[in-house]
């Protein structure tokens, strides 16, 4: 039979101040760390492909189309609501001064 391997995670760390980490654990530094990041920005911009003529036109036409049918579902619920208000609470109540 063959052992299950164990491996270190957080739930089966120890916990206490042994298991505490060291400010001088040798890892990187503040700045270290912030060219880690910059670096990996800098990879990341490099995998981004813009996109054609064609696709951005279609893009931006989908978004619009989407935004016209929001707008329009948005109005009759805010209509069908206002309505409704209305008519539970009376509407119809004129003020004489």
């Amino acid at each position: 039979m063959s052992e299950a391997l164990v491996t270190d995670t957080a739930a089966s760390r120890p916990k206490g101040p042994s298991a505490k980490k060291t400010s001088k654990s040798g890892g990187p530094g503040f700045f270290g760390r912030i060219a880690v990041f910059l670096r990996q920005v800098i990879g990341e911009m490099k995998k981004v492909v813009t996109p054609t003529r064609k696709e951005l036109v279609n893009y931006t036409a989908v978004v619009l189309v989407f935004v016209v049918i929001m707008m329009g579902i948005v109005t009759v619920l805010d209509l069908g609501f206002g309505k409704a208000v209305l008519w539970i609470f009376g509407g119809n109540v004129s003020v004489e001064q």
